[in-house]
């Protein structure tokens, strides 16, 4: 793959994700050993033309000779682009720009709740933008996500699906949501939308865990294990996790306590209704 030379690519240093894919493409060649920095570290001086709050927004990747920087998805499909000749014209294609962009910014603006990092007493000067629309997408995205994927699980398990299912995993999601955000108005009204975000993340990796775990199970015919799983390992990690992501956003233990009485109450009205049936 051909290096992109004298260019140098901002990352955010409090994202796992930016340092891994970054870190990517100086082990791999894409860039000079030394063509990315922490912007929490880099200095302003070095290039005037910096929009600061941009760069802590979209990655900022900065032409050392010249000065121009290109932001977002264009530094990316830069940096692709000069190691994949052949895939250049496709990274101009307008069509494929205005699709990549919205992915990247979908993930840039959620990066923080997706995978979260505890809050340092000495916060760099600029912070990540909240953008609600895309929030509420990945919210919406999850929800949609997880309600799928527990209302087909019976299947892997020699049930069979209905519509009732759907109708009712959708249900308990959008319950869950509106609970907690209830419970977030209360004590932490400002930390709602970045706890919404958490907590979609967590009810997503969750069911996807759950997911995989019986697929793998079903392959090697372990089938004990999946309930065992299902009910006690699973959810263990889930609270383990839920604490972790609270105390990063220092808003206590209440939405903790209420995410388990939901789910208990839940597991118990369930119960009752089909002994009742």
């Amino acid at each position: 793959m051909k290096t992109l030379h004298n260019h140098i690519i901002l990352f955010d240093a409090e994202c796992p994700m930016c340092n891994l894919y970054t870190g990517a493409f100086v082990r791999n060649g894409l860039l000079d050993a030394n063509g990315r920095e922490a912007y929490q570290q880099y200095s302003g001086a070095a290039c005037p033309n910096l929009d600061w709050q941009r760069a802590v927004n979209e990655i900022a990747l900065v032409n050392q000779a010249t000065g121009e920087v290109t932001y977002g998805i264009e530094s990316l499909l830069k940096v692709c682009g000069n190691a994949m000749p052949r895939l250049a014209p496709l990274f101009r294609w307008k069509p494929f720009l205005w699709i990549a962009g919205k992915a990247y910014a979908f993930i840039s603006y959620n990066r923080r709740v997706i995978i979260p990092a505890a809050a340092s007493e000495n916060r760099f000067g600029y912070q990540p933008s909240f953008n609600l629309k895309y929030r509420i997408a990945w919210i919406i995205l999850s929800w949609v996500v997880t309600s799928l994927v527990l209302a087909t699980y019976p299947s892997l398990i020699g049930g069979n699906i209905t519509g009732e299912m759907f109708v009712r995993e959708f249900a308990i999601c959008a319950g869950h949501i509106m609970v907690q955000s209830f419970v977030l108005t209360r004590c932490q009204k400002s930390k709602m939308w970045d706890y919404l975000g958490n907590l979609a993340t967590l009810s997503l990796a969750g069911s996807l865990a759950l997911f995989l775990i019986t697929i793998i199970c079903m392959r090697f015919n372990i089938s004990w294990y999946i309930g065992w799983t299902g009910v006690f390992l699973i959810p263990i990690l889930m609270i383990r996790e839920h604490v972790r992501r609270s105390r990063f956003l220092e808003i206590g233990y209440w939405p903790t306590v209420t995410w388990i009485l939901y789910r208990v109450l839940v597991f118990i009205i369930l119960l009752a209704y089909y002994e009742i049936r």
